[in-house]
């Protein structure tokens, strides 16, 4: 591992059929920073953050954790890497026949053997983390698409991870919950110390959170900077992606 990466790709190369999605990825997210993959559709940002815990796993290559390679661990070892490393899907992926309580204790019940009254606290302790306090018994239709992305991220913050992976977190919001939850995004990461890396097509979001950019273009990482230096990049691939968002 190099420098105070806490999440390292090396040399990712992953194809499904006949496309090649990435081919030879490098980044390393270094701990408690908030990292932002950039990217045009079917880049393969998703792919990339879904190899950061062991969703999808490698042709080649290797993704290592906190020094731990995780690209070729057995799924009941990553069970123990998504305590760690949780992520928030883009359409929530809450279940729809349980409270937003209940849905928030889910890993805990599954994952752990904390006692009933643990789980309850805990439970609390996330809702009032993203702004949901006194939401525990709606369910999930009877919330907005920003108390459910808000939800969503409650519970993957309830295992306490040391990262968090976000998969598009703001698609379908209007402007102004968009800023709330780009809002939320960097204080949960200043209050926690968590590390996070935030996939988005949205240059707004992206400038407002992150610590760092990489730009993803025809299965590589191109660029790899600051916001100011991404900005400022000339990079023709850069300079057009950024002309066109």
């Amino acid at each position: 591992m190099s420098g105070n990466g806490f999440i390292e790709c090396r040399n990712l190369r992953k194809s499904f059929g006949a496309k090649a999605v990435l081919q030879g990825v490098n980044l390393t997210v270094q701990r408690g920073e908030t990292m932002v993959i950039l990217g045009g559709s079917g880049s393969g940002k998703t792919v990339l953050l879904k190899h950061m815990n062991g969703l999808v796993g490698p042709e080649s290559g290797e993704v290592f954790l906190d020094g731990l390679e995780i690209s070729r661990m057995e799924e009941d070892a990553l069970t123990e890497v998504r305590k760690k490393v949780a992520m928030v899907f883009q359409g929530c992926a809450l279940f729809d026949s349980m409270t937003v309580g209940e849905n928030i204790a889910y890993p805990l019940d599954e994952h752990t053997l904390l006692p009933p009254e643990v789980i309850r606290d805990r439970v609390r302790e996330a809702l009032a983390l993203v702004g949901l306090e006194g939401c525990a018994d709606l369910y999930p239709a009877e919330m907005s698409g920003g108390m459910k992305k808000r939800a969503a991220l409650a519970r993957a913050l309830v295992l306490r991870p040391e990262a968090l992976l976000y998969d598009e977190p703001t698609t379908g919001l209007d402007p102004l919950m968009t800023h709330r939850i780009n809002r939320l995004i960097r204080d949960l990461q200043k209050k926690l110390t968590v590390t996070s890396v935030v996939v988005t097509h949205d240059l707004q979001s992206a400038f407002v959170i992150a610590d760092r950019v990489a730009f993803l273009q025809k299965g590589q990482i191109q660029f790899v900077g600051t916001r100011e230096e991404f900005q400022a990049s000339k990079d023709l691939a850069v300079h057009e992606f950024i002309s066109d968002a």
